[in-house]
């Protein structure tokens, strides 16, 4: 894609663990493009969390470039770098202090956002991720799980970033919330054109929400394409037994919905 396209460029990262006995990653190029959708998937120890740290500088490869928006990170104060990305995981990470009005403004507080305006977007945020804004003064504890989720996907966006990174955000609430929550997700990054790097252990996840998949074995990514690509096209027979299991899953639905329909 044209380089004005791309929001994040990865190129030939490293990083190893242990004094370099672990390797996490490997020599990895990948190029994400302005708002798109990209999914990485995965076994467990596959080097997925360390990919996605690598882009807002959580952690700095031993080897490798990333830029963002044709910036070096390395090259940026790493605090500013953070506070320009969304960062959504699967804990939360809500201060239990504070209300969530107070957890969602803690970025714009943080850029020097003024009161006003900062509670306008904590109106606003709470009307896009479809809280009730009487939940305003309320504190974590009193939540669902699915409100907190909701709560940190607010906060990752409150200071209006282009770039969300997501480490299994859904991961921690059942199944009727995750899919409530993932959707109204995928219809947000449309809406504010932002550019979304997610991690999940769920394959049917990944195929209903990215554009293109990612995916991850021993630290380097062994296939990557559209959902449609993985799944009926791809040539490497670690993604074909990966990607079986979300057509075994919709082969069982639909035979037990025919066995229902007679």
């Amino acid at each position: 894609m044209p380089d004005d396209q791309i929001a994040i460029s990865i190129r030939g990262a490293s990083k190893t663990y242990d004094g370099g006995a672990s390797e996490a990653i490997r020599d990895i190029s990948l190029d994400i493009g302005a708002g798109e959708f990209l999914v990485i998937v995965g076994e467990s120890g596959s080097g997925k969390t360390t990919l996605l740290k690598i882009i807002n500088r959580l952690i700095d490869p031993d080897a490798g470039t990333v830029r963002v928006f044709d910036t070096d990170v390395t090259s940026v104060d790493a605090t500013r770098l953070r506070r320009s990305i969304g960062y959504v995981f699967q804990e939360v990470g809500l201060f239990p202090h504070l209300t969530v009005a107070e957890n969602i403004a803690i970025t714009p507080a943080l850029l020097g956002w003024d009161s006003d305006t900062v509670a306008a977007r904590v109106n606003e945020l709470l009307d896009l991720v479809r809280l009730a804004r009487d939940t305003v003064d309320r504190f974590p504890d009193t939540l669902s799980g699915g409100q907190r989720q909701r709560v940190g996907v607010a906060r990752a966006i409150a200071a209006r970033p282009r770039i969300v990174l997501m480490d299994e955000p859904f991961g921690a609430v059942d199944p009727i919330t995750r899919e409530a929550l993932a959707e109204d997700y995928r219809a947000l990054h449309s809406a504010l054109q932002l550019t979304t790097v997610m991690i999940t252990h769920d394959l049917l996840e990944a195929v209903l929400l990215a554009d293109r998949i990612a995916v991850m074995q021993d630290g380097r990514i062994v296939d990557e394409g559209t959902p449609h690509h993985l799944l009926t096209a791809s040539k490497h027979d670690y993604v074909r037994d990966l990607m079986a299991k979300p057509r075994r899953q919709a082969d069982r639905v639909a035979a037990l919905a025919a066995e229902a329909a007679k």
